[in-house]
């Protein structure tokens, strides 16, 4: 009987929603949208100084963003010696492969980098719950039957968190940012051995 009270116990404090694990309020949500302003500009090529660290390799190079069009991105990786090692293209759901180097082309690091680089270059979603704690405003919301939340602090987009069950998978870390632009992004994963380091070098 006991073990069974504290299993309950354990399910119970993993259903604590995100927001109240770190002390948030939720307010009452009306039909809106939540934006990330940092990949929008159609007339900009983003252009990072990049490292990926993925299991035991390392990746080091020239990262590219260009918005195409609405809900069209294209994402380039190259040495800096201007040979490619991946390129993907993002339009709306779809996903297409242009090229991607023989070292990386493994399915299951193909899969995680969509869902990785979809939310990065995604300027809109449908906001599901809003929650409040002093200056920080978290957004709920879904990308691809997955939950997100925006942190937004001062009216600024500073993260964005994948969280299943309560807890972290994924965050989006945006620092020195200058208008529209993130200068330096984080993308890091805590299942897993994958981070994403990015330096804006114009």
């Amino acid at each position: 009987m006991r073990y069974f009270l504290i299993s309950i116990c354990l399910f119970l404090v993993g259903c604590t929603s995100y927001p109240k694990k770190l002390g948030f309020k939720e307010i009452e949500t009306i039909n809106e949208v939540v934006g990330n302003p940092y990949f929008s500009d159609v007339s900009k090529d983003y252009v990072y100084k990049a490292k990926i660290d993925v299991y035991d390799k390392t990746f080091g190079g020239i990262f590219i963003v260009k918005k195409i069009a609405e809900a069209n991105h294209r994402v380039v990786f190259t040495t800096e010696m201007g040979s490619k090692i991946f390129d993907f293209t993002f339009y709306n759901n779809d996903f297409k492969v242009n090229y991607i180097l023989a070292e990386m082309d493994k399915k299951i690091l193909i899969n995680i980098l969509e869902k990785d680089f979809r939310v990065l270059v995604r300027e809109n979603g449908t906001i599901l719950n809003i929650s409040v704690k002093e200056s920080t405003t978290l957004f709920e919301t879904e990308i691809v039957k997955k939950k997100y939340f925006y942190a937004f602090k001062n009216d600024q987009l500073n993260s964005i968190s994948r969280v299943k069950m309560g807890k972290e998978k994924v965050q989006f870390i945006f620092s020195d940012i200058n208008a529209i632009t993130a200068k330096n992004i984080q993308i890091l994963h805590h299942n897993i051995k994958l981070t994403i380091k990015l330096k804006s070098i114009n």
